[in-house]
């Protein structure tokens, strides 16, 4: 690898985790001010989405200069494939987190029969601690992490279709919390999106290291799903 080559993939990573860094903040203040009904907090996540989208295409733009300019190969190649995706995966997870703090704004606006919080904080726990550590692997290269997040996924999964079925049970026992039940519905489907996304990052993680694409594990394993034995 060049000198040139070397400082730019360090500037990239520099970058990658800064707007990691960002979009973490972004994902917790959203998720506090829906927990805690502050309007404020929600508008400051709101009015800062323009600052991820720079930095998104900020990021975007040196890794196609890098690929012009040095055209990597091998494993620098896939850290900068790996660099593209996973920057715009964290551009997602901001819109989630602003998706959470406009839910916000509308019980604040609309006050309405308190409910919940079925299991809201739970899953905001798991995904924000997913995605951290997503970009924990990306730093340390470390694919055992990145496979620990993509187990992590399906306990999010089950918190979500248990949070569908309280939700369901309260409407029944209560019509009058409809709005708020559908409200906390709807973060943990944002949250649920940000757990699958922080596992998007992960699989980017384990390619760039191994090399090898596994999204789809029956492609990935010749026709098979994984814990299949061959024939």
């Amino acid at each position: 690898m060049s000198v040139h080559l070397e400082r730019e993939i360090a500037n990239l990573k520099k970058s990658i985790l800064t707007l990691g860094a960002v979009v973490e903040e972004r994902l917790r203040e959203a998720v506090t001010s829906f927990m805690e009904r502050n309007q404020e907090l929600a508008d400051k996540v709101i009015e800062l989405d323009e600052e991820v989208d720079r930095m998104e295409v900020g990021i975007e733009e040196e890794c196609l200069k890098v690929l012009a300019l040095h055209q990597p190969v091998a494993v620098d190649l896939r850290f900068i494939v790996a660099i593209l995706k996973i920057n715009n995966d964290l551009e997602r997870i901001g819109d989630l987190a602003v998706n959470i703090a406009q839910r916000t704004v509308h019980m604040v606006a609309k006050p309405q029969k308190k409910c919940g919080p079925f299991h809201v904080p739970e899953i905001a726990e798991k995904a924000q601690a997913m995605l951290k550590s997503s970009l924990d692997a990306l730093v340390n290269a470390n694919a055992g992490l990145a496979h620990a997040v993509r187990a992590a996924d399906d306990e999010v999964d089950d918190l979500n279709r248990a949070t569908l079925t309280e939700v369901r049970e309260c409407i029944l026992r209560d019509v009058e919390t409809l709005k708020c039940a559908m409200r906390h519905l709807e973060v943990t489907r944002h949250l649920e999106r940000t757990a699958d996304l922080a596992t998007n990052i992960a699989e980017d993680v384990i390619y760039m290291i191994e090399g090898h694409i596994i999204r789809h594990p029956r492609i990935f394993l010749g026709g098979q799903s994984e814990g299949e034995a061959k024939p």
